[in-house]
This record gives C-alpha cells, sequence and structure tokens, in this order.
C-alpha cells in the first residue's frame, strides 16, 4: 500500500474518531487534540484537528500534517501549541505510539485531581493495572522542555494521567489508541460513581495479584479492538458520515 493511500485511511480513522469523541461527549470545545503519525522515513510528521474548529466539524480533509519541529508541512490553519508539545513528545519517543488520544473529560480530570490516581475498583480498572503512567502539573504544555519529562512519564504505558489535567493514551492505531482511552475514561467514571456513592475510604480494591492477572487477560484479546472500531465506525455512517469527506 503506497503511502498517499495509508494517509487518506489515517485520515479518514482520525476524523471518525474525533466524531466518535464528539458522540460521547469528551469534548471541551477547541481544547483537547488526537493525533497519528504518517507512514514516512526519517523525523516524525502527524495529522492533527485545526484550531478552530469542534470536534463534530472535523473531516478527513481538514486534517492538518505537522512535523515534529511544529513545522506546518500540509493544511492552512494553525494548531494547538500546548497539543503539539504534547503529541510531538509522544511520537517522537514512541515507534510504536502511532496514535495518540488526549482528553479532558470530566471524570478524567476528576481521577486526574486525586493522590490516589485510578483505582482498582473494577474489572475495567484491572485492565490498566501498572500500565498507566503518571505526569505532574507544569501548567499549560507551552514548554517544549517539558516534552522530554512527558516522554519519561510515560514511559513504555499504554496510557498517561496528566496530574491536574487529564487523560491521554496511546495505540498503534487509530482503534487501539480509541478503545484505551475509551476504557481508561470509563474506568474514571466508575471510580468517581463509586467515590460519589460509598465514599474512597470504603470503595472494595482488587487486590494487585488479582489485578495483575485481569490486566493479562485483557492483553489476550487486544486484538477485538479493531472490531469495537469496524462497528463504531458503522455506527458513525449510520448517523453521518460526512467524516470521510
Amino acid at each position: 500500500m503506497d503511502e498517499q493511500v495509508q494517509e487518506q485511511i489515517l485520515r479518514r480513522d482520525l476524523a471518525a474518531a474525533y466524531r466518535l469523541a464528539a458522540m460521547f461527549g469528551w469534548e471541551d470545545t477547541l481544547y483537547t487534540h488526537f493525533s497519528v503519525r504518517l507512514p514516512s522515513e526519517g523525523e516524525a510528521r502527524f495529522l492533527i484537528n485545526p484550531f478552530g474548529l469542534m470536534f463534530d466539524e472535523i473531516t478527513a480533509s481538514n486534517l492538518i500534517v505537522v512535523d515534529a519541529k511544529g513545522h506546518i508541512v500540509s493544511g492552512d490553519a494553525k494548531y494547538n501549541p500546548a497539543g503539539f508539545t504534547i503529541h510531538s513528545a509522544v511520537h517522537s519517543a514512541r515507534d510504536d505510539a502511532h496514535c495518540v488520544i488526549h482528553t479532558h473529560t470530566l471524570a478524567g480530570m476528576a481521577v486526574a485531581a486525586c493522590e490516589s490516581g485510578l483505582l482498582n475498583v473494577n474489572q475495567i480498572s484491572a485492565e490498566f493495572h501498572e500500565q498507566v503512567g503518571y505526569h505532574d502539573y507544569e501548567g499549560v504544555a507551552f514548554n517544549l522542555e517539558e516534552r522530554a519529562r512527558i516522554q519519561a512519564s510515560l514511559g513504555d504505558n499504554m496510557a498517561l494521567i496528566l496530574k491536574n489535567h487529564g487523560l491521554l493514551s496511546v495505540g498503534e492505531t487509530v482503534a487501539d489508541a480509541f478503545q484505551i482511552m475509551f476504557y481508561l475514561n470509563k474506568a474514571c467514571e466508575i471510580q468517581v460513581a463509586a467515590g460519589q456513592a460509598a465514599g474512597l475510604s470504603r470503595i472494595q480494591i482488587i487486590p494487585d495479584k488479582l489485578a495483575n492477572y485481569v490486566s493479562g487477560q485483557f492483553k489476550k484479546v487486544a486484538h477485538e479492538r479493531q472490531i469495537v472500531w469496524d462497528a463504531w465506525l458503522r455506527k458513525l455512517d449510520r448517523i453521518d458520515p460526512s467524516y470521510k469527506d
């Protein structure tokens, strides 16, 4: 498959991720961002949303291409500088992090504000046991020097909780990163709901040994993320296929 065809597929998938995120209520007006790295030799280039558009306005054709130095390679719009800092950090450090998704959901920000971080309160939470990094808050991510610290905080994990900020997931495909974020956010929603219902001190926590076992079970079915993604695309096609434009 040549690079042009691959780019068109990646554009479609990333635009679909934005539309699905809008459907799920993950938007924070204009201030979160998803990206996907393009196939190319040498320096990383990635697709990201043009700053100023709501998630339900994103299409395959209006995504812009940015390189690791922050130059706009393709597209006629600007990008969010903080988004560039975060996404360029991950794409530059992780060869397997083809897609990066960052959100400011209510539940995600609530858990990011808790000293305890993500707790093993549910089967879904256990999927992320010892697979989530934590990054200390440094203010809005305008400082490019923060990239090295983001890289260190993420390590080889599949997700990152940006303390006092939000959530981030990575994946080899858009399907991977999106489903990881979907369930990371759901784990946060469960924790917030459990805390409201019982108080954090009374939540039943899954022991580490069992959580390790459950996390391994989820790894064995990671291939199913593509099946779920295909189902989401069919749903999106039924509702509004204009993301492909």
